[in-house]
């Protein structure tokens, strides 16, 4: 048997008749070569590409699990587009969210710092119209503006309402969608009480299913003709709650009628529907709405010399496939917060690769900047750091740990252990590599290194904003 690591060979077992796709994810193949998981370089294509900057798509799902993909070892939901995705990339085990709901995640993707840097990352989901990303904050899109690229927000804002926040006052040259945390996908009634699709600052009339609309800006967005590089960030709403599908009008009229009410939240987290079955239906729309872009992206030329991230903004939800996870969505156990991440990019880096290397939110922050020729603000420094050496030229990943912290909550990741405090105030220490699960907690038997790990967290949250009493 080819030689292939422990945690690999547990991923192909986990993934079992996930399909075709899904084993070729994890391969010997894919594996890199000989050393420690954690030593491994990736294969670059050194010598291969055009030279200039590539374009970045970053596609984001909302609420979707970590192993909710077939790739990711999902025995019910079959998601052949970004299963290849995966194939012709690397796919990550070990990736993270940088929070364990929405808007945090968000802030720390955008801006590349601690959601707790800013007043509106304190809010955990932003839920009213005083709380948002501060305009002169720089993120993401404004540092690679101010390189040469044109950028584009298609889909979930979830950092802030109008009049004073919006992603075209935070360097993204177009926005199409939604501003709130949650809306109907017919109606575009949000989590507000009023509609919620946008072109720019004015509202955009299409009662739609709103996943089909997304897909439909992004196919046109790529397909326009570009004379400079491009970032586009795609922000799906799938598969967060109401649990409704294409097909799903009548049942989608009587949550918008529960949402003109009065009942908005009841309404929208649909507590009283939803299924296992009509989850999977939304997974696989997802993937296939996804399927459409990335053909989009073929037919324009431009597929080798972009970068394709697609990852989710925390764990998933009432229905989303965690095993063997602990936890989910809101919580920082590893089902909160781990979530499916895939890169590929054909011109820099090959196929079939897994890596095992922690990684989050605000790090893909700082690689993007790097990959971009973007250079982060001084005044603001990045929490986040750069992967661009460790994908590209064989460096060892960032040695660094891993910092959460959600009010109620607290983690800390360093290499294979994790640190974590529950909403009862106690301590738990767990081995990652061995207990993915989270069940064997071993606080007393490591008492030295609980104490270094809880200081570790307790230093870093010093540096942030306190949240509001």
């Amino acid at each position: 048997m080819p030689e292939i690591s422990r945690r690999a060979f547990t991923g192909l077992v986990g993934a079992g008749a996930a399909g075709a796709v899904a084993g070729t994810a994890v391969t010997a193949e894919a594996a890199p070569a000989a050393g420690s998981p954690a030593e491994r370089p990736f294969r670059a294509r050194p010598g291969s590409g055009s030279g200039r900057r590539p374009n970045i798509l970053f596609i984001l799902a909302d609420d979707l699990g970590w192993a909710d993909l077939s790739s990711y070892g999902a025995p019910h939901i079959r998601t052949p587009h970004l299963d290849r995705l995966a194939a012709q990339g690397v796919r990550f085990t070990d990736a993270y969210s940088g929070s364990a709901t929405c808007s945090p995640t968000r802030f720390s993707l955008y801006t590349g710092r601690f959601p707790g840097r800013t007043k509106g990352g304190l809010a955990e989901p932003i839920g009213n119209r005083t709380q948002g990303l501060d305009p002169h904050h720089p993120t993401l899109a404004s540092l690679l503006k101010k390189a040469g690229y044109d950028t584009a927000l298609i889909g979930k804002w979830h950092c802030g309402w109008l009049p004073d926040h919006s992603p075209t006052k935070s360097g993204w040259d177009e926005f199409f969608g939604n501003f709130g945390g949650a809306l109907e996908y017919f109606s575009k009634l949000g989590q507000l009480g009023d509609y919620d699709l946008y072109e720019g600052d004015a509202t955009y009339k299409d009662l739609r299913y709103y996943t089909t609309v997304l897909t439909e800006r992004a196919v046109d967005h790529i397909g326009r003709r570009h004379e400079r590089p491009w970032l586009l960030n795609l922000n799906f709403t799938t598969p967060h709650w109401p649990w409704t599908g294409e097909k799903d009008e009548e049942a989608a009229a009587g949550i918008a009628d529960r949402i003109r009410s009065g009942d908005v939240l009841g309404a929208l987290r649909h507590d009283d529907g939803g299924s296992v079955e009509k989850y999977k239906e939304m997974v696989e729309n997802l993937d296939a709405s996804v399927g459409k872009v990335l053909d989009a992206l073929r037919r324009s030329g431009q597929e080798d010399h972009t970068v394709v991230v697609f990852a989710s903004d925390n764990g998933g939800e009432r229905f989303s496939y965690q095993w063997p996870l602990s936890g989910a969505k809101a919580q920082l156990l590893e089902g909160g917060i781990r979530v499916p991440t895939i890169l590929r990019w054909p011109d820099r880096i090959s196929a079939r690769q897994v890596s095992h290397e922690p990684v989050y939110s605000p790090d893909w922050t700082a690689t993007l900047l790097e990959l971009g020729g973007a250079r982060p603000d001084p005044a603001y420094p990045l929490d986040g750091h750069s992967f661009a050496g460790y994908l590209l030229r064989g460096e060892r990943a960032p040695r660094r740990d891993l910092f959460w912290r959600v009010r109620g909550n607290r983690a800390l990741r360093r290499g294979d252990w994790k640190y974590y405090r529950d909403t009862a105030g106690r301590d738990h220490l767990y081995h990652l590599a061995a207990d993915q699960r989270e069940q064997a907690d071993l606080a007393k038997e490591h008492p030295g290194l609980l104490a270094d790990l809880r200081a570790a967290w307790e230093t870093t949250d010093a540096d942030l904003l306190p949240y509001p009493s």
